[in-house]
């Protein structure tokens, strides 16, 4: 094992080494190699530093909180993202205002940074809707539960912010770009494929952030692929760059340099952010089946948290204040979600049939009348079902 991840590809060279501006016991990264990456992050100062800690630690409070609530029998399922925080976050936090986000089903940690309403998303997780919220009012894409899919919507959708002039401007608050997260089992579907395809060829402005997280479920990611995934880029001639997913300001400085090369018309980017699942696959998984505990104690040892933690106390920029208001933060963003979650009513049945097209559509009217119709024959004269 290396500082930086499992070499569990037989053909990984020092060139594959991720990019990495702070070292898994909080120390800053100073060599020639990622002098550009360090530049990026030269605005970002104790205050910036302990604001991406608080949003790691808010958004695993949050993570905890859903993951005990499905346990509690109140959600039927969660994806949870622990120890991903730092890719979430750092590529967030680079995000534009006006940058589209596509997630798959685990961005909780993007979500946060679009301003979503976290609560919002365990409306899916509870079944009581289909996972809707105001994508537009975040930049914020639907969450995509086809593994890969959303890869192509991303890229259709750069596609057409570029053919809307929206690209190469000059201006930085007109300029946009698109982002996609998947994860390294989603690089063995043909989507994604076809994705980094038209995004090349269309030179779209869409940055494939790939969050390899060691497990696809339960297949490794060595026997998905005999190079390292962030190689795969280049066949199809899209810059592409590995980053050290536990380490927040790594991320932050690629996905930055990545989202304005897209923004100003340099066209798409392949991003691997090596990380790891410290967790389940979901809260119906059980990970103890097919990897070891000294596997799980080397990547707890880098934990993404503790790494910017250890550098905010090197360096002067955490105290006992900041732990206090902090710890009051997260007591009272877990009894909201738990209040939120328990407050979900039951929705009406045909409530599936309101938003399944923008505007109305005669046969989910003629189904819908018809499902009424039928449910309404199970009520007798009292009115009870």
């Amino acid at each position: 094992m290396t500082d930086l991840m499992q070499p569990t590809e037989a053909s990984q060279t020092d060139e594959d080494a991720p990019v990495q501006l702070v070292t898994p016991d909080g120390r800053r990264v100073a060599d020639d190699r990622n002098a550009p990456y360090r530049a990026r992050t030269s605005h970002l100062g104790p205050e910036e530093l302990r604001g991406l800690y608080r949003d790691m630690v808010l958004v695993r409070r949050f993570d905890t909180e859903a993951t005990a609530l499905q346990r509690q029998g109140e959600l039927a399922l969660f994806a949870p993202l622990l120890g991903q925080e730092a890719a979430q976050i750092g590529s967030g936090r680079a995000l534009a205002p006006q940058d589209v986000a596509f997630p798959s089903y685990r961005e909780h940690g993007v979500a946060h940074t679009r301003g979503l309403d976290m609560a919002q998303i365990l409306r899916l997780f509870r079944g009581v809707d289909h996972g809707g919220w105001d994508s537009e009012a975040h930049n914020f894409h639907l969450y995509t539960l086809v593994i890969g899919s959303h890869s192509l919507h991303a890229t259709g959708y750069a596609m057409g912010v570029q053919r809307d002039g929206l690209v190469g401007t000059g201006d930085p608050e007109r300029d946009t770009a698109v982002i996609t997260y998947f994860g390294d089992g989603a690089t063995s579907q043909g989507d994604v494929s076809e994705a980094l395809g038209f995004a090349a060829v269309n030179n779209a402005p869409v940055v494939l952030f790939c969050q390899n997280n060691q497990w696809a479920i339960s297949v490794p990611t060595s026997t998905q692929t005999r190079v390292p995934l962030y190689r795969r880029g280049a066949g199809f001639g899209v810059p592409s760059v590995r980053v050290d997913g536990n380490d927040v300001l790594a991320c932050y400085a690629v996905t930055a340099e990545a989202l304005e090369r897209a923004r100003s018309g340099g066209g798409p980017t392949f991003i691997e952010a090596v990380t790891y699942r410290m967790g389940a696959h979901t809260t119906s998984d059980d990970p103890t089946r097919y990897r070891t505990r000294a596997e799980e104690d080397y990547w707890r040892d880098r934990d993404p948290i503790a790494r910017l933690h250890a550098l905010l106390v090197s360096e002067g920029a955490w105290d006992d204040e900041a732990a206090a208001a902090l710890d009051a933060e997260c007591e009272a963003l877990g009894e909201r979600i738990r209040a939120s979650v328990r407050a979900l009513g039951k929705p009406a049945a045909a409530s599936m049939f309101d938003h399944v097209y923008a505007t109305d559509h005669q046969v989910v009217a003629r189904e819908s009348a018809w499902f009424e119709s039928y449910e309404s024959s199970f009520t007798d004269q009292g009115g009870h079902r």
